[in-house]
């Protein structure tokens, strides 16, 4: 659907241009956007949507393939996935612009097509070097997807429908990251590791065929990017990642780089605060900042964000290592996660439906997403899988109550227009939640194992290691070096084990105490209902 040019600073306004057919449909039933058929163009909406999602845990699995094949270590080879989500996080913010700018519907198609173009390229990639670069430059393609998508699934639904709109979208959002592990579980085990980033292409082509056959266009709006303040963000994002990235080997703050890291980061974020509030044209509307439900979901995207990322992040190496699944079994290990998503989803319509405070469903599903880290933290390295299973399934169940109800109270009191920007800075909100997750799990996991080695190691004592047990002297021939080996090994296990659980109680504090958050929402006037018939199809 083609779009005209507004004049300069006006904005185009697409339900003057309702078709005909919807004129006599009562106004609050009248989507934004026509199309001709709205149940494909949602096809392709969300195939896209869970295509680049998948990218940000479909490697998971595969990284320690991945460290291998490109010759990073333990340490750098996490910059697969952060370099991604940092990348996504810094462009966001020009999602807005570049909507008014070039159109919602031609920004949408260039960033199939970019995103697919840099799948290949990470799949010939050759070193850490070249893999960062792509992942970037993949990460900045699907910065733009994700907002568009959501501000497309809301715009071709009139209200009443918009509830039943985000389930679906929601689904896409938070199941393409369970279903990351095991799709690249799979193909790791049967292809290659480089298979993970191939299948976007098949995938994208198709998507792309569905957006430019289908997707309509808002219209566009002349207006000035705000360069000053992109900067300053980018920076501040930029900055801020590098100095969690480089702080564990750098001993933090007792190295001048991290200072100054931390440093630049801290001004470019001051000053992109007082940029906004004092620029004639900044990057994002300052009424956005006035819209309390808005501010609220951003805070709670941000432990979305850590919750979700961090964990999955860190259970595929912890379920590799220290108990020996295959790559595969690691990933339908991941599975239930989903179960409980898509279980709770459907329940979160219903209970809208049904006109319930969305604000008690966010709150208990954070609470619930607590107890299930709270399980987690009493796991041991001699259970069975029934625990991942069980705690995954109920972590799901507190994830998926929590989206929906979030993302239609927040934009329930968001003018159409400003739904993009919106969406833009919720999004942004949970990359950079997600980008700091893994970064704060990673380190505090590599601290708490050598502190706990250092805490462990004293207690075995070295006289006892030469004592002469028919078992230990058939499996290390008598030899003590073998012996001591051993032992530093089995340490080094319990250590690991300690310190994932130390990472799984710092999520449930952070977890627990974002719950009060929930008290700051308010109900949009003319609570928005889901369509339980449409939540089955």
């Amino acid at each position: 659907m083609a779009s005209n040019a507004a004049a300069p600073g006006k904005r185009i306004d697409p339900l003057a241009e309702v078709p005909s057919t919807q004129e006599a449909e009562p106004f609050e039933e009248r989507a934004a956007l026509h199309t001709s058929n709205k149940a494909l163009l949602t096809l392709g909406v969300m195939a896209a949507t869970i295509m680049q999602i998948l990218d940000s845990t479909i490697a998971n699995v595969a990284l320690p393939h991945m460290q291998a094949s490109l010759g990073a270590t333990a340490d750098t080879v996490t910059w697969i996935l952060t370099s991604y989500i940092v990348a996504s996080a810094v462009a966001i913010p020009m999602t807005g612009w570049l909507s008014d700018r070039i159109g919602s519907r031609n920004l949408f198609l260039v960033a199939v097509v970019g995103f697919v173009v840099a799948s290949m390229l990470c799949g010939l990639a050759t070193g850490l070097v070249e893999m960062v670069l792509f992942r970037v430059l993949q990460g900045v393609f699907a910065a733009f997807m994700n907002p568009l998508s959501q501000t497309v699934m809301m715009d071709i639904n009139p209200k009443s429908k918009q509830a039943s709109a985000m389930s679906i979208w929601g689904m896409g959002i938070m199941i393409g990251p369970i279903l990351g592990p095991v799709i690249g579980g799979w193909l790791t085990d049967n292809y290659s590791w480089r298979w993970c980033f191939y299948v976007n292409v098949p995938v994208g082509i198709a998507c792309f065929a569905i957006l430019f056959a289908l997707l309509p266009s808002r219209g566009l709006v002349r207006r000035k990017f705000d360069l000053f303040g992109f900067a300053l963000l980018a920076i501040a994002i930029s900055f801020f990642q590098l100095m969690l990235d480089r702080g564990q080997t750098q001993d933090w703050f007792q190295s001048w780089e991290v200072r100054i890291e931390g440093g630049i980061a801290l001004a470019a974020a001051w000053m992109f605060v007082v940029h906004i509030v004092t620029a004639k044209n900044p990057m994002f509307e300052r009424s956005l900042f006035r819209n309390r439900n808005l501010v609220t979901g951003i805070g709670f995207m941000l432990v979305i964000g850590v919750l979700m990322t961090a964990t999955l992040a860190l259970l595929p190496p912890m379920l590799q290592r220290l108990y020996g699944y295959p790559v595969l079994a690691t990933g339908i290990l991941m599975m239930p996660r989903g179960i409980g998503i898509v279980s709770s989803m459907y329940l979160a319509g219903w209970l809208m439906a049904k006109n319930v405070d969305p604000r008690l469903m966010v709150m208990g599903g954070l609470a619930i997403a607590a107890f299930s880290l709270w399980q987690m933290t009493g796991w041991s390295l001699q259970m069975d899988s029934t625990p991942f299973v069980t705690t995954g399934i109920v972590q799901g169940l507190g994830l998926g109550l929590i989206f929906i109800p979030l993302n239609v109270t927040a934009f329930g009191t968001l003018a159409p227009h400003k739904r993009t920007e919106g969406a833009s800075l919720m999004n942004l909100s949970r990359n950079v939640g997600g980008s700091v997750g893994i970064s704060i799990v990673t380190a505090l996991l590599a601290r708490n194992i050598q502190t706990t080695h250092s805490v462990l190691a004293p207690h075995i004592p070295a006289a006892g290691l030469t004592a002469s047990d028919p078992l230990v002297t058939s499996i290390t021939g008598g030899s003590t070096d073998s012996l001591l080996a051993m032992a530093d090994a089995v340490i080094n296990q319990q250590a690991a084990m300690i310190a994932y659980l130390d990472d799984f109680k710092f999520m449930m504090i952070m977890t627990a105490v974002a719950i009060p958050l929930g008290l700051l929402l308010k109900r949009p006037k003319g609570a928005v209902k889901a369509d339980p018939d449409a939540m089955g199809h």
